[in-house]
């Protein structure tokens, strides 16, 4: 998403937190202009892949990321608006452009199931 500030600059915004693009928040884009951050996609990588957790959309609820409907089951929702939805191919392949990238810090998040401390 982007929206244009008081100065009249263009600024890009996380589609499923709204949060700027910046050196700390990096983001990759999707159709139409759609962005998901750096943030946002370790959260959705992790519940998606590692978790397996997720929303199941209807059958008109759509990707924000592809723009499809009902790709690879289980879905990841905004933590602000419900109907903001990426799924499982577009979260994965969106943490391997930032994670192979050599100009971003960003690496895709560890599986929490192995990284727990043993007590």
């Amino acid at each position: 998403m982007n929206e244009t500030n008081d100065q009249g600059e263009l600024v890009f915004k996380c589609n499923y937190c709204t949060m700027p693009w910046d050196e700390d928040r990096q983001m990759v884009e999707g159709h139409r202009g759609s962005l998901i951050c750096s943030q946002c996609l370790a959260i959705a990588f992790t519940e998606l892949v590692y978790l397996d957790s997720g929303y199941t959309p209807s059958e008109r609820e759509t990707c924000k990321l592809c723009l499809e409907t009902q790709r690879d089951g289980l879905h990841w929702q905004s933590p602000l608006d419900d109907a903001v939805i990426a799924c499982r191919r577009c979260v994965k392949q969106s943490a391997g452009v930032l994670h192979k990238d050599p100009d971003i810090v960003w690496k895709k998040p560890t599986d929490p199931k192995i990284d727990r401390p043993k007590v």
